[in-house]
C-alpha cells in the first residue's frame, strides 16, 4: 500500500470548491472537466433521480452536439455533487458554450425522457424529465453568474 498515489480529485480542498466547471486534470489531449453542481459536504446532494434524469439528458444532447465525435465520457460522481465530463482537444472556454447549450436545451426539451424504457436504461423506472430540467436550471444559473477560470481554488 505504501506505493499508491492519491489521485488526482483526492488533492483539491473539497471545502473550497462552489458550483461552476473546472478541469479536473489533462491526459494528452483528452480533458476531464468537474461540472460541479452542488457544494461539496454543505449537505444539499442530488438524489439518485435528479443524478440519473440529468446523465441521460446532457448525455444525450453532448454526444449530438456538435463536438459529439470528440466527447469520451460523461457520467455523475459518486459523491453526488456533480458530474465529469471527459473530452478530446478543445478550448474550455467551448466546453463552457457547450455545457450551457446543452443545459439550455435540457431546460426548454419537449419530448420524451431520453433512454426511458425498460430496453434501454438497467433502471429506467428512476427518470424523471422534470428532476432533469430542475437541475439543469439550477446548474445554468449558477454558470451564468459569475466567470468560469476553470482552476480549482486554492
Amino acid at each position: 500500500m505504501e506505493n499508491i498515489q492519491r489521485i488526482t480529485s483526492f488533492t483539491v480542498d473539497h471545502d473550497k470548491i462552489t458550483e461552476g466547471i473546472y478541469v479536473s486534470r489533462i491526459d494528452g489531449d483528452v480533458v476531464t472537466y468537474d461540472l460541479r453542481t452542488r457544494i461539496p459536504n454543505a449537505g444539499d446532494y442530488m438524489d439518485n433521480l435528479t443524478m440519473h434524469s440529468l446523465e441521460h439528458m446532457f448525455a444525450t444532447y453532448v454526444r449530438n452536439s456538435e463536438i459529439g465525435d470528440r466527447v469520451i465520457y460523461f457520467g455523475p460522481m459518486g459523491c453526488r455533487t456533480g458530474f465529469y465530463l471527459l473530452v478530446r482537444d478543445l478550448q474550455n472556454d467551448r466546453v463552457l458554450a457547450i455545457v450551457k447549450d446543452v443545459l439550455a436545451k435540457i431546460v426548454s426539451h419537449d419530448g420524451e425522457m431520453f433512454g426511458a424504457s425498460r430496453k434501454e436504461c438497467g433502471n429506467y423506472r428512476e427518470l424523471s424529465l422534470d428532476a432533469a430540467k430542475k437541475e439543469a436550471e439550477r446548474y445554468l444559473e449558477k454558470l451564468n453568474v459569475r466567470t468560469q477560470t476553470f482552476a480549482y481554488p486554492q
